[in-house]
């Protein structure tokens, strides 16, 4: 009894692996379902949010991840697509990953929003082969309390991200990376 724990326990990290990490083209949905999700959660975070709508009118541009989907047991991942918006209009498609090493369990959806204030900012996403969250130059993380007084005199950094429409439960202390690449849907 004690050897079926682990045996299981492997059986279904691997298969969330393989669900979570199987190739992004294959797995992408069409632009038009990645591009209408992308604004309705836009819309709906600038409503609920007055510092996101507030950035919004000085962003160079805003990259949307309307849903993402995490899990683990031990270890995990997470998988979204989204689109990004410069001047109302959709200038590319991104996805977001990363794998997860540590004690952790459960399944959890949210999205979020980076708002690119510069170009020079949003260049380095463009420049660089996939792009990591916390690797990028002056990103803020904005939480409801801090959002409430936020302005772009008051900011200090050039990319802000809002993390919304959380939803499940995921609770544990991890090592892990997120990185966003460029994807093309049909």
């Amino acid at each position: 009894m004690r050897f079926r724990f682990p045996t299981v326990l492997t059986v279904l990290t691997i298969a969330f692996a393989v669900l979570v990490f199987q190739d992004s083209t294959a797995r992408a949905e069409k632009a038009a379902t990645i591009e209408k999700n992308s604004r309705t959660a836009l819309e709906q975070l600038n409503q609920t949010s007055e510092a996101a709508k507030r950035l919004a009118e000085d962003a160079a541009a805003i990259l949307v991840f309307p849903k993402i989907v995490k899990g683990g047991l031990i270890i995990g991942g997470q998988y979204g697509e989204g689109a990004l918006m410069q001047a109302d209009a959709v200038a590319g498609y991104y996805s977001t990953a990363s794998a997860s090493f540590g004690l952790q369990a459960g399944l959890q959806t949210f999205g979020y929003a980076i708002y690119f204030l510069k170009e020079d900012s949003l260049s380095y996403l463009d420049n660089s082969d996939g792009w990591e969250i916390g690797t990028a130059p002056n990103v803020v993380v904005v939480d409801k309390g801090a959002g409430a007084s936020l302005t772009t005199t008051s900011g200090r950094g050039d990319i802000y991200v809002f993390f919304f429409d959380q939803k499940g439960l995921m609770a544990g202390v991890t090592i892990e990376g997120t990185k966003i690449t460029t994807i093309n849907p049909e």
